[in-house]
Parts: structure tokens; C-alpha cells; sequence
């Protein structure tokens, strides 16, 4: 492998670096991904929702074969003032577009599929290896290099999370802050297929979104549906942990202990439990996305929305990957991987939906915390929608 010159290698196999493997071996090139994890998906917290607009752009129809749990039918915003909780609800079960659809997956599973996909396009992918530095020479990246073996290319797409120690070392992103980052923890609780019917009232493949904005101290909480589980959990901002008199495994049990929790998830047992670090930095935390010979991805270009009903990075991810592929195609074509010519990466995502969706992600969330959609529910949660676009 070290003799090997690739056109592009790829760091991470999450999805934003599995769909820039998968254009790009679909386009002839010649691609590497290594994964740290024994397997794509091994690293991911399990259990999220993944708006398919992004990936049908890629895969048309990917939802037929894809490992998708659920549907995504209705979708609910419950807050808590003087110890009253008002629910909004919205029903979303009419058919629509493969664009518009949403699913509840399960990472370990999805992520999987989609490898499975990129290597049948014909990239190449590693498990079980850790990338510790890049090949630089006169300013720009050539390679990486994983031990002591060094394998050369003409592009590196770091794709390696919210922790990016690569980006770090080439100057591309700045020490992530206490107040940039997002601790959330996670529970899988098994329940039959036809119990999660009847206590969510949906129908087999159909599912739930539920966020729970300001309902605990310091921090929010999520459920979802899938097949024949829930995934549920909590969200809190790093520098406030401190803050607060429990442990962030106490304040998950806290939640789940609350009546209306408590009752849907009633004689289910523990699955899984997991706990990820969220960039929530918006604007100010995304780093420098290219430069000479490298493009930056997904969660390590911090890529993520919470709009205070819903949170998106896995759409996100997917369009970077997409865009990230795109430019290295463009850029093999000219024969040049200058950060002039690499540049082209975050154009194309401040014209897509990505950056305007980070942008507007804090007025939204200003909008579920002030309380002004208990008013108007339907029309202050369908402005916020719209302006987001993810239906």
C-alpha cells in the first residue's frame, strides 16, 4: 500500500467521508478510507434522524435498500414552564417526495450499508487504523501517514470528527471551547415492534421525533422511535456540566424518570448506551475548510444544527461529503489541488443548504426558548421549517 499513490484518501468513515468515498470511486478515482473504528459506524452514538434530502441526491431511492428504521411521521417540541409542559405536535404522515422524507436510523447499522456501498463503487477502505499525521511538503498535503507507513495522494478529505486532532496540527481549526461543544448521552431501550405502535399511536414503519427543549436543568432531551426500540437521551452544553448538582448519567436517569417518559418506555430493557461530543459552536466554530491538498468535512468542520426542535448533522455531513467529492473531481480535471482551486468546497457549501442552515440555527432556537410559539404553535413551528428547509 505504501507504494501506492492514490487520488484522494480519505480520514474517517462517517458520512460525510463514506459519500465522497463513494462519488469518487463511482467516478473512476482511485480512494482510500481509513477508519479508526473496527467498522463504520462502530464509534457512532446509535440512534438518531436523518433527513434523506442530502442522500438522495447520491443514492436515489437509497431508502428501499438502506437499513432505515423508521419512517418519521410525526414530530413533537415539548417545553417546561412553572412546572407545566406544553406539547406541540406535528403530523407529517401524508406521503411525500423521497426529498422530503425523514427516517430514524441506527448509526452502527446505516453506516455499515453505505460502506458497503462506497466499496462496491470500488474505493478502498481500512478498518482498525489510526491516522497520526499528514505527509506535508512545501505547505501542502500530500498523504498521510497511520505507524510507520506513509501512503501518498493528491488530496486528503478529513473527515475524522468533532475532534479533529489532523485539522489541528495543519492550523486549519482553532481548540474547541466549553461553550462551542455539546456532551450528549444516549440510551436504546428494547421494546416490541407492536408496543412502540401502540404507545406512540403510528403504525409499523412509521415513526417519532420528540425534543424536549429547557425540560431539565441545563439541558435538553430527545426521543426516537425505531423498529423495535427508543433512543433516548439528553443533550447539555460542556461548560455548564459544572454547573449543575448531578452527573450527566444521573440527569439521563432524571429524564427517563419523568411520568410521561417513564410510561413509554415501561418494561423495556437497556440495549445500549453511548456518549458523543456535538460541535454547537455555529459560525465561529467552523474551521478553515481547505487548503493546499486537503478538504475538511462533516463533524470536523463542525457542521451542525441545533434549531431547538430537531437536531441536524447527519444531512449536513452527507452534503459535505457530497460537495467535498465534487471539488476533488474538479480539481483532478485541472490537475490542480491548490486551496485556489480547493476553495471552490466552501463556495459550494455557503450556496447549498449547509451554511444558511448553521446561520439561521441560533434565530430559531431563540424562537422554542422564548416561548413566543406557544401563541401561535403551528405557524411559529412551520416558519421555522420553511426557513430551514428540511421538509
Amino acid at each position: 500500500m505504501a507504494e501506492e499513490k492514490f487520488d484522494c484518501i480519505i480520514v474517517g468513515g462517517g458520512l460525510a467521508g463514506l459519500t465522497a468515498a463513494y462519488i469518487l470511486a463511482r467516478e473512476g478515482q482511485e480512494v482510500l478510507l481509513i477508519e479508526r473504528g473496527n467498522y463504520s459506524g462502530s464509534k457512532n452514538m446509535t440512534g438518531g434522524r436523518l433527513y434523506g434530502h442530502s442522500l438522495e441526491k447520491v443514492i436515489p431511492g437509497f431508502a428501499r435498500s438502506a437499513p432505515v428504521e423508521r419512517r418519521i411521521v410525526k414530530e413533537r417540541l415539548s417545553c417546561e414552564e412553572n412546572g407545566m409542559l406544553s406539547t406541540v405536535e406535528y403530523d407529517s404522515s401524508k406521503v411525500s417526495t423521497p426529498e422530503g422524507e425523514s427516517y430514524s436510523v441506527m448509526r452502527g447499522k446505516f453506516d455499515k450499508w453505505l460502506a458497503e456501498q462506497a466499496e462496491e463503487q470500488g474505493a478502498m477502505l481500512v478498518y482498525g487504523v489510526r491516522v497520526d499525521d499528514v505527509i506535508l511538503r512545501d505547505g501542502k498535503v500530500c498523504g498521510v501517514i497511520a505507524g510507520d507507513e506513509e501512503m501518498e495522494s493528491d488530496l486528503v478529505i478529513l473527515a475524522d470528527g468533532v475532534n479533529s486532532l489532523l485539522s489541528h496540527k495543519l492550523g486549519l481549526k482553532q481548540q474547541t471551547r466549553q461553550d462551542q461543544a455539546v456532551v450528549g448521552v444516549k440510551e436504546v431501550i428494547g421494546l416490541k415492534e407492536e408496543t412502540i405502535n401502540e404507545r406512540f399511536q403510528v403504525a409499523s414503519g412509521e415513526g417519532v421525533a420528540w425534543m424536549f427543549s429547557g425540560c431539565m436543568e441545563g439541558c435538553d432531551g430527545f426521543l426516537y422511535t425505531n423498529k423495535d426500540s427508543v433512543s433516548v437521551g439528553i443533550t447539555m452544553q460542556v461548560e455548564n456540566i459544572h454547573k449543575t448538582s448531578y452527573s450527566v448519567p444521573q440527569m439521563l436517569e432524571e429524564f427517563k424518570n419523568r411520568p410521561e417518559i417513564q410510561a413509554l418506555l415501561s418494561g423495556g430493557s437497556l440495549l445500549e448506551y453511548s456518549a458523543h461530543l456535538i460541535p454547537e459552536g455555529g459560525m465561529d466554530m467552523i474551521p478553515n475548510l481547505y487548503g493546499h491538498g486537503v478538504l475538511v468535512a462533516g463533524d470536523a468542520a463542525a457542521l451542525c444544527a441545533n434549531l431547538g426542535f430537531t437536531l441536524r448533522g447527519m444531512d449536513l455531513a452527507v452534503e459535505s461529503g457530497r460537495l467535498a467529492a465534487q471539488t476533488a473531481i474538479a480539481a483532478k480535471e485541472k490537475d490542480d489541488y491548490s486551496a485556489e482551486v480547493l476553495s471552490d468546497y466552501q463556495a459550494a457549501l455557503e450556496s447549498s443548504f449547509v451554511i444558511p442552515c448553521i446561520q439561521g440555527a441560533e434565530a430559531c432556537r431563540s424562537i422554542v426558548e422564548s416561548g413566543a410559539y406557544k401563541e401561535e404553535p403551528l405557524k411559529a413551528f412551520n416558519d421555522i421549517m420553511e426557513k430551514q428547509n428540511i421538509r
